[in-house]
């Protein structure tokens, strides 16, 4: 996470985050003003309700009330050497929680981020830059080691390469991609959280059997959404953007509303409209686009090509909008990496609707075909040890489902 700190009046500073603004100051001894906690207050109170939200948590999932209960942490320092500090945290629990549920409270604080962190013991990198606008140095924390790289079979590159390919490419752009979590709570089963640290709200998960797997996953997710423009698809642009030469693509084509609101000649063709307009009830005002929200200019369409014999049909934006990531997203490090993955796409929604439509019930993977693969079923043993049972069930079809 990127926070942001500018100087204020005195010692007062002010910390930006998320949407998050921190005030800190330091006491009168120290020459500030007192009007705030100073920035190593701060640091101990996170200390103190990181390990009060995990005790939350357990009691939330337990029905235990938490009205009762008590929590404080002291720092007590070393006096040869202020840095060197014993952290003790103290919970108070009432005569009624039971004494399975007192050893598992203590333990939920043991999973505390910020106390996992600080006994980890975080690197610090301390850098001056030219500009911090224009600083793009990707917080993903995976090295590529180019003597140990990692090959998928049908990948055109090591997941190492395409790693540094797709944060170079982001870079480029100006965008500096941090990692907000990772997450590896089951053998071989990876997955994280990035972000535009200058956006938050421009962000994708990734999932893998490895972090590098997943990491990729990731960011190709992430430049599959932006060259989708999906992360501001339903957000109104401004008068500006409404009014530019192009809202969404230099090569679009707006076609103006009828007076009886019919769908204007040239929008989808036959095959289209039997899916979005098979009883006709389709008007031309239904499918003005958020981005611009431009009723005179009228309906903004995008060019796709038809694979079966190369002709344009114009999609509306707003249906691409409304189709809910099932519009084709897919990236690859070349095209025909991205269409076997959008095809892949395209093939499981229409299995799965298959399969809710015709309620199929589909057979088990039948345990010796899992024996065969090891990874998975400590991925599936770990999953149930945390209380999660799990079905492997076949969803091929036999390989005839289309």
């Amino acid at each position: 996470m990127e926070i942001k700190v500018n100087y204020l009046d005195n010692l007062r500073l002010e910390a930006k985050f998320d949407d998050f603004t921190v005030i800190s100051d330091q006491p009168i001894r120290y020459k500030g003003d007192g009007s705030a906690p100073g920035p190593f207050d701060y640091f101990l109170a996170s200390s103190a309700m990181c390990a009060a939200y995990f005790v939350k948590v357990y009691c939330a999932a337990r029905d235990i009330p938490t009205d009762n209960i008590r929590l404080a942490h002291n720092n007590i320092v070393d006096p040869e050497n202020r840095y060197k500090q014993q952290f003790k945290i103290q919970i108070e629990l009432p005569e009624s929680i039971s004494e399975k549920d007192r050893i598992g409270i203590l333990r939920s604080i043991d999973r505390c981020t910020v106390k996992k962190v600080v006994q980890t013991g975080p690197e610090f990198v301390v850098e001056a830059v030219e500009s911090l606008a224009q600083d793009t140095s990707a917080m993903i924390m995976v090295e590529t080691d180019e003597n140990n790289q990692t090959y998928i079979v049908g990948k055109d590159l090591p997941l190492e390469l395409t790693i540094a390919n797709m944060t170079q490419q982001l870079a480029d752009l100006g965008m500096k991609i941090e990692v907000s979590s990772w997450r590896n709570i089951v053998p071989n089963v990876w997955s994280l959280h990035i972000r535009d640290a200058a956006s938050p709200m421009c962000f994708t998960n990734g999932k893998g059997s490895s972090k590098e797997s997943a990491l990729c996953s990731a960011l190709g997710e992430f430049i599959e959404r932006l060259n989708c423009n999906f992360f501001y698809n339903d957000q109104f642009l401004g008068e500006d953007i409404a009014n530019a030469e192009f809202v969404h693509y230099p090569n679009e084509k707006w076609f103006e509303l009828t007076e009886d609101d019919s769908l204007p000649a040239g929008i989808l063709d036959d095959y289209c409209l039997d899916i979005f307009n098979p009883d006709g009830e389709l008007q031309g005002s239904h499918l003005i686009d958020t981005n611009s929200g431009n009723v005179e200019r009228g309906i903004c369409c995008i060019p796709y090509t038809r694979h079966s014999d190369g002709e344009t049909v114009y999609m509306p934006s707003n249906i691409i909008e409304n189709l809910f990531l099932s519009n084709g997203m897919s990236a690859g490090n070349n095209i025909f990496e991205a269409q076997v993955q959008c095809l892949s796409e395209i093939f499981e929604r229409a299995v799965k609707r298959q399969i809710i439509e015709q309620e199929t019930v589909l057979p088990d993977v039948p345990q010796a075909v899992l024996a065969k693969y090891p990874s998975i079923v400590a991925g599936i043993e770990g999953l149930e040890q945390q209380g999660f049972p799990v079905l492997v069930k076949d969803a091929s079809l036999g390989g005839n489902s289309l």
